[in-house]
């Protein structure tokens, strides 16, 4: 059962509990700093790698060896790569998420922040949906990578996947605004809201390549362009030298 908690709900949690519990009534409300509301639908979070984009199954192509899928949410990353036979743990500070991670089949599940995680080093971290959201902002970029590098095997990768939202600055004129309380264009605070509850505003960072290449490098990390989406996304590979 979820904690209540009525400074800071577990949304994903319940929203992800009652889809599986067929109560499905409505999706999860995303309240931006930088745009008007939008909504994550709720059975989106529980799609096949057929209804995946292509960035994502890219990174489940190349997924090998004992595997950490950080921000596992309702685990279809880790579901599919169990069912193709990889050692995969499914890791989510949501308590909610990793009950219905359990509920679904999922052999290894944690429930943490990631920064407080270190029992374990793997071939693969996985950071999907935007996985550069969890280094919240610029400045801690660093502190993160230093942190994940210290999970890796010395022949891991990380695999991670991001946006340019560059594009969402534009004018119509061509130009580009900028929010000067930002050190970053890419840093965001969202509150997420469901069924009457909403969490406590929380940063996002949305990491343009050459910017996580540039930090990744500053580390002695190695970083290369997987590929890139039809839509400013990109998936990286970053490994040791």
């Amino acid at each position: 059962m979820l904690k209540k908690d009525s400074e800071n709900p577990d949304i994903f949690g319940r929203a992800l509990l009652d889809f599986y519990n067929n109560n499905y009534t409505e999706d999860i409300t995303v309240i931006s700093s930088l745009t008007e509301d939008d909504v994550i639908p709720v059975p989106y979070l529980f799609r096949s790698y057929a209804e995946m984009p292509e960035l994502e199954q890219k990174a489940l192509d190349l997924t090998t060896g004992k595997t950490l899928d950080i921000g596992s949410c309702a685990g279809s990353h880790a579901l599919y790569l169990q069912e193709k036979g990889i050692d995969v743990i499914a890791l989510d500070q949501s308590t909610g998420a990793i009950e219905v991670c359990k509920k679904r089949g999922i052999h290894k599940t944690i429930q943490a922040d990631i920064r407080n995680y270190s029992e374990e080093k793997f071939d693969t971290l996985l950071l999907m949906m935007n996985g550069t959201g969890i280094f919240q902002r610029l400045e801690f970029v660093q502190d993160y990578l230093k942190h994940l590098e210290l999970l890796l095997n010395d022949s891991g990768q990380i695999l991670v996947d991001s946006s340019d939202i560059a594009f969402m600055y534009e004018e119509e004129d061509g130009s580009y605004w900028r929010d000067a309380t930002r050190d970053y264009y890419g840093e965001v605070t969202f509150k997420i809201s469901y069924k009457n509850k909403t969490s406590k505003s929380f940063d996002w960072l949305y990491l343009d390549f050459e910017t996580l290449k540039k930090e990744a490098l500053s580390i002695g990390l190695v970083c290369e362009k997987i590929a890139d989406g039809p839509h400013f996304e990109y998936l990286a590979k970053l490994t040791k030298p």
